[in-house]
């Protein structure tokens, strides 16, 4: 119902709208959504699954390079202690070597902290220029010890 005014001879209506009550509410709204809004979990999602029954276990070739500068390499990671010492300049040979025809088969490059970066590369180079393409480096992650 409007409010009346009874100023002057005759009663007019005010033409306002009280924004006071509005506001109130609006404030409380936003008071309840502020509070409840970190209380929502965010959703989560599942996501599918693939079978590996069907992924090929790959079996890397090691090539491990020692601080005194001597390098190993292990054809199969399945035997316990499979290292063999090679030179240097024939780690790119004795991996194709070990990899027996299987280009697909990587090869995982492991060093000492104190072998020079020089020495990996050199490593990388020579395992590329051999034409293995599927070369990686073994890292350890801090945390873990052996």
């Amino acid at each position: 119902m409007p409010a009346v005014s009874s100023r002057g001879r005759g009663r007019r209506t005010i033409n306002e709208i009280n924004m006071v009550p509005f506001i109130d509410v609006m404030l409380v709204l936003l008071i309840i959504f502020m509070v409840t809004a970190p209380l929502i979990a965010p959703s989560e999602i599942k996501l599918p699954s693939v079978d590996r029954a069907s992924q090929r276990q790959d079996k890397p070739i090691e090539i491990v390079i020692r601080s005194d500068d001597e390098v190993r390499i292990k054809k199969d990671a399945s035997s316990g202690t499979g290292y063999t010492s090679i030179p240097f300049t024939q780690i790119g040979a004795a991996a194709l070597e070990a990899q027996g025809g299987d280009e697909t088969r990587p090869v995982v490059l492991s060093a000492d902290k104190e072998v020079k970066y020089d020495t990996v590369v050199k490593a990388m180079n020579q395992l590329k220029r051999s034409g293995i393409e599927r070369v990686g480096l073994s890292v350890q992650t801090t945390g873990t010890t052996k």
